[in-house]
């Protein structure tokens, strides 16, 4: 029988042993006292398994301020739990209530965190995963062979939607592959959605008949599944592209219904994403969290970006870039978004430690603040990704290309860039 497997980051007072062995039966067939019905047999076929454990670093202080061991003492290790697929069949909830359930609130454990996960090749037979991915997005953008070029409306929220459409025509007129409603914006007393969706489109649909290029517009519809449902219409009416959904907001079935449309890319914010992950030993890792959005079928989500403005390291964000273009169930392609702070300076390195152009490269500032404007700030991104594959240092960048030239003179480290004019 088919098994999923999770990879978890424990840390406990107990014997490591112990503690994986009353993580195994909590979040099976046993509980914390044997009870009748449990037999051999019952649990020889549902019984999670404790498949290797790999002991790490013993210390003395806990990851949780204020817990104490007998021993004084607190060990770590990763740990692989297996269980049989009869436990929860296709049924992506109750998988969450076993891989991430009960099992935080375990005394046995004080620190715990789901690395990654592996689900079997029947998968595949039941989630058709993203219904765009990577050359989907591609495709209704008409961008190969470099990054998408994004941004996000600023300000968030306050403009009406005569206002926002201004913006749009100046953004898609200077040449941007994709536009985003903030996460804070939905539907507000001075733009409401419908009006919002209609404004927009008449400028993208204007400019695709004259072109030939649609930009890519996320509109969020973040709601309940109602009108979510609603939205989505609007926006496949409009003749729209893309719609944005906040991941850890909506829910994992939620989510999955509006993909399951099949109509338009679904952008994956993970705004709340701190909440999940930034303590080292609590919550989940970005490898399986991905996983799973894979499996609802998002095609694009959200990893931060380079030299971000948030807490997270470099090293976390090529991990979460890395993971996303990792294959899964025979081709689920997803799009990695690089956001957070971003300017067309952290490209280079980006570049150099991804090696890869499969990105939706997202500057809000580092757009709408460029000295020559929006249209300035789009073609000094481009610019600035045109360089980094072309290995020019930032310094060599900013001699050849004279929008990227201001972004460094507005954005940079002054004291570190040489002869910018």
């Amino acid at each position: 029988m088919e098994r999923i497997t999770a990879t978890y980051f424990i840390e406990t007072p107990l014997e490591v042993e112990k503690a994986a062995a009353v993580l195994a039966g909590e979040q099976s067939s046993g509980t914390f006292v044997a009870v009748p019905g449990e037999t051999d047999e019952l649990k020889q076929r549902f019984a999670a398994r404790v498949e290797s454990i790999s002991h790490q670093e013993t210390v003395t202080e806990s990851a949780i301020p204020g817990a104490r061991a007998s021993s004084g003492l607190f060990h770590r290790a990763m740990i692989e739990v297996s269980w049989s697929i009869e436990n929860f069949g296709y049924n992506l909830p109750v998988l969450i209530s076993t891989l991430q359930g009960n099992l935080y609130e375990l005394t046995q454990f004080t620190g715990l965190k789901l690395m990654d996960l592996d689900v079997p090749p029947s998968f595949a037979q039941h989630f058709h995963g993203p219904c765009f991915g990577i050359e989907g997005c591609r495709r209704l953008t008409s961008v190969a062979d470099r990054p998408l070029i994004g941004t996000i409306i600023k300000p968030s929220i306050g403009l009406s939607p005569e206002q926002t459409a201004a913006l749009v025509q100046t953004l898609v007129g200077a040449g941007i592959d994709f536009i985003k409603d903030d996460e804070l914006l939905s539907s507000s007393a001075n733009s409401p959605f419908d009006k919002r969706v209609d404004a927009i489109m008449r400028v993208i649909n204007d400019h695709a008949d004259k072109t030939g290029k649609k930009v890519m517009y996320a509109f969020n519809i973040s709601d309940d599944t109602d009108a979510m449902l609603r939205n989505y219409e609007k926006i496949v009416s409009a003749g729209g592209t893309c719609a944005m959904i906040s991941l850890n907001s909506v829910g994992l079935s939620g989510v999955k219904k509006i993909c399951d449309q099949g109509q338009l890319a679904i952008h994956g914010h993970r705004n709340g994403w701190g909440m999940l992950n930034r303590h080292p030993l609590l919550g989940i890792e970005f490898p399986a969290y991905q996983k799973l959005w894979r499996l609802a079928g998002v095609d694009q989500i959200h990893v931060n970006g380079i030299q971000n403005k948030f807490w997270e390291s470099d090293d976390s964000v090529v991990r979460s870039i890395e993971a996303c273009l990792k294959p899964m169930l025979g081709g689920y392609s997803i799009l990695p978004v690089v956001s957070s702070g971003q300017w067309g300076g952290q490209a280079p390195e980006t570049y150099r430690r991804t090696q890869t152009v499969d990105l939706l490269y997202m500057a809000g500032g580092g757009i709408m603040a460029h000295p020559e404007g929006p249209a300035g700030g789009v073609v000094a991104l481009q610019q600035a990704w045109q360089a980094a594959v072309e290995g020019l240092s930032i310094e060599e960048a900013a001699q050849q290309y004279p929008q990227f030239a201001q972004s460094v003179v507005k954005f940079g480290k002054m004291d570190k860039i040489k002869n910018v004019q």
